[in-house]
């Protein structure tokens, strides 16, 4: 799709996935091959090439983040900085949470956090804004998981009992499984440590 369609439909609605992955991948593409393809010399290294792509998906994430509504946005601009300022990507991660009712982007938060090696961050945003009944269960797996990761097996029992209560009996059956093994598995590997 053409640019200003993009930040068109992002201006209706800057939580549209797919026309954010555009956009992003646009501008991103952009930034790391600024130079015509008919002069190879002034190509950037690739290192170069990666942080100006990440510069750009900054940029208009940061540009986006400015609507009252808008989370994905915030969920980029934390996934970007996990790794250089984890207290940055916590509050970005918080001020998703709290702009998203469907638990959506405090999913994707608490997954970010637990794929940067921050278990027990993914804990602290989880616990403190996850409504059970309200989000998706994706939130509940996600917390349960992180509990697993951070090797604290009586919180992930805690909250996968509470996740039994969520409304949505077959989304709550269809992850069951996985989270019991996983609690599972790290409670015999603890036994054998």
């Amino acid at each position: 799709m053409h640019e200003d369609a993009l930040r068109a439909m992002l201006h209706d609605d800057p939580n549209d996935r797919r026309a954010f992955a555009a956009l992003a991948e646009l501008v991103r593409r952009r930034a790391a091959d600024p130079t015509s393809p008919d002069d190879p010399l002034a190509a950037l290294p690739e290192e170069e090439r990666v942080e100006a792509a990440d510069l750009a998906v900054w940029s208009l994430a940061e540009e986006l983040a400015g609507h009252p509504r808008a989370w994905r946005p915030l969920l980029e601009l934390g996934r970007l900085s996990v790794a250089d300022d984890p207290e940055g990507a916590m509050r970005r991660f918080t001020t998703a949470a709290e702009r998203d009712p469907s638990g959506q982007a405090l999913a994707e938060g608490l997954e970010v956090l637990r794929d940067a090696g921050l278990p027990v961050e993914a804990l602290g945003l989880g616990i403190g804004h996850w409504r059970v009944r309200e989000h998706d269960v994706e939130v509940g797996r996600q917390l349960v998981l992180a509990a697993v990761e951070a090797d604290r097996l009586d919180e992930a029992r805690r909250h996968l009992a509470a996740l039994e209560s969520h409304g949505d009996a077959t989304a709550v059956a269809a992850v069951r499984s996985e989270l019991v093994a996983a609690i599972d598995a790290a409670e015999v590997a603890g036994s054998t440590a």
